[in-house]
């Protein structure tokens, strides 16, 4: 069952500004018809404002005449268009800490050992590096190639092991 947002300051702007029964504002509020009637004579909740279903989209004023015009009809929620927030095409940018970092030309060696077949814009989206980097260890003229030691970049923690072996399948897949 769909409520409305706020549904006590929904039923105390019901009874403020319409006609309706105290049966039909607490059928579309979800509460009780004492809650209700209590909202109404003044014993509860006297500091709170209401709240308006039309603003806000979750009513229409054609439901709420209807409803007036018969006590036994029951007051439906408004369908929303929206359906959230538009999700973008393009991925989030991955975050490596700091102490990470240093180990990317190692994961990039090993990618580069082990499957020279991956593309260097796979290598960059799976490890959040640039392909300039990755030219530079493929040509030898990165500043810790001396020091270079080929190791997996799932054990380093840069990727899962999901995410490698989905740049591989894509990989083999081409």
């Amino acid at each position: 069952m769909n409520l409305p947002l706020m549904p006590k300051a929904t039923a105390i702007w019901l009874l403020e500004n319409t006609s309706l029964t105290f049966l039909q504002i607490a059928d579309f509020c979800g509460m009780h018809i004492l809650e209700v009637e209590s909202l109404a004579n003044g014993n509860m909740d006297s500091r709170m404002n209401g709240f308006d279903p039309i603003a806000s989209s979750q009513l229409t004023a054609e439901e709420i005449h209807r409803c007036e015009a018969d006590p036994e009809a029951k007051l439906s929620l408004k369908v929303s268009q929206f359906t959230g927030p538009a999700k973008k095409n393009r991925a989030a940018a991955k975050y490596t800490p700091r102490a990470k970092r240093q180990d990317k030309p190692d994961a990039i060696s090993w990618i580069l050992k082990y499957y020279p077949e991956i593309p260097d814009s796979d290598i960059c989206s799976l490890l959040g590096t640039t392909k300039m980097t990755i030219k530079a260890i493929k040509n030898k003229t990165h500043k810790v190639v001396p020091n270079l030691k080929p190791r997996n970049p799932v054990a380093l923690g840069l990727c899962t092991e999901s995410e490698l072996d989905f740049a591989i399948s894509k990989t083999s897949r081409r």
